[in-house]
């Protein structure tokens, strides 16, 4: 992460420039929090809060200012939402944001700027489960401290996030095994003991409570997450794998007895 510090340092005064007295606060979250960071496999993740709407000019302002940063950031980029301030205490959920950026919308924006200004705003699920680990895990960059700004997330909308992140795993997780792998571990890990994990922990609790069949294809996922290999499974046990998981979580059948 220390390659990478004058780049978060920037990203908070850019955000303190543009955003002016708008600005509650710029928040970290994700494995950069969370002791997993890889600079091949890992983004970095923001969470902004602001105290009232952004105009279009601004909002425009802002994006270039986010394409500029996200040219220096790790291979995955820069992933922000802005959100504010009333949605965060008490919670809202699904939590409605100003502004989404990942690089999965990098080509969008370049190539159709104010449509993606116009039209990049809504609702988004995901958000209950940044802010959890916002809340337990996370850092203040700038402004107003965690606790000030955020309220902790109800259960259950933490569960319905992260289980609508992998609740299709059987179909998908031959295209990405490395993700869905460690995360499965993840929500069974807090479906059965309430645990709060990175897909680094995920994955190293899937070691020690899974049946021991599983255990290459953890290994596997977690030896991709952490160096710069490439995970190809057996795609029979990865969905083998899924849909036991996917079953299990549904149940909340704990570990004892597998």
């Amino acid at each position: 992460m220390k390659e990478y510090q004058n780049l978060i340092d920037s990203f908070v005064q850019q955000n303190q420039l543009l955003l002016g007295s708008r600005l509650v606060g710029v928040y970290l979250h994700g494995s950069a929090v969370m002791g997993c960071f890889n600079a091949q496999k890992s983004d970095l993740d923001f969470i902004i809060v602001i105290q009232d709407d952004l105009p279009a000019a601004v909002k425009r302002q802002y994006m270039d200012m986010v394409i500029a940063q996200n040219s220096l950031a790790p291979a995955k980029g820069i992933e922000l939402s802005i959100v504010k301030e009333s949605v965060c205490r008490p919670f809202v959920y699904p939590t409605p944001f100003v502004l989404h950026f990942s690089v999965a919308h990098l080509n969008w924006y370049q190539t159709n700027p104010e449509d993606y200004i116009e039209k990049m705003t809504g609702t988004d699920k995901d958000l209950a489960a940044h802010f959890t680990i916002l809340y337990h895990r996370g850092k203040a960059l700038c402004g107003k401290e965690i606790r000030e700004v955020f309220s902790e997330v109800d259960a259950a909308d933490y569960f319905d996030s992260i289980w609508s992140d992998i609740e299709n795993a059987a179909e998908e997780i031959a295209e990405n095994p490395m993700y869905i792998t460690l995360n499965l571990c993840r929500v069974l890990a807090y479906r059965n003991e309430h645990l709060i994990l990175s897909k680094l922990e995920g994955g190293t609790w899937g070691l020690a409570n899974l049946p021991p069949k599983y255990a290459p294809l953890i290994t596997d996922a977690l030896t991709a997450y952490t160096t710069s290999s490439t995970m190809n499974p057996n795609t029979v046990l990865a969905r083998e794998y899924a849909t036991d998981l996917l079953k299990r979580i549904r149940m909340g059948n704990k570990t004892e007895g597998f």
